[in-house]
């Protein structure tokens, strides 16, 4: 059986619309923070608060930036470390799923928005920081 002429388009078309209501959403959760901008990137979204990385939208979920100061309190919270494939291999990048309250209000999202945001922060000052001379040269 043949699909229906334009029933592929139709799909694409709802996933569009709600991956756009998600990005809205997630935009009005993070927006106490700052200034958000978000751009299509890798098949998701990215997130920005005055220029600075701190979370994506991938696989219909917002994950927020984590480093090895704030990792602790997402595992704590049972979020999920975001990962995927790559040539057969897992990939796990520095990010974790938000807590399933913290999507509810964006007074809800702000302790954890607040946590990615301070990875980001460390982030930049790591390599920003000078690098250390090597021994016997100046």
């Amino acid at each position: 059986m043949r699909p229906v002429a334009g029933q592929d388009a139709i799909v694409q078309d709802c996933r569009m619309a709600a991956d756009q209501e998600l990005v809205a959403h997630c935009r009005e959760l993070l927006a106490p923070l700052g200034a958000i901008r978000s751009r299509r990137m890798f098949g998701g979204h990215g997130f920005y608060v005055d220029e600075l990385f701190i979370a994506i939208i991938a696989f219909g979920r917002l994950y927020l930036k984590a480093d090895a100061q704030t990792r602790p309190r997402f595992e704590a919270a049972g979020c999920a470390p975001f990962v995927y494939d790559a040539q057969g291999k897992s990939v796990s990048l520095g990010y974790f799923s938000a807590p399933d309250d913290a999507m509810e209000s964006p007074a809800l999202m702000q302790p954890w928005a607040r946590l990615a945001l301070e990875a980001a922060l460390r982030a930049r000052a790591a390599k920003k920081a000078p690098a250390k001379p090597r021994k016997g040269r100046p």
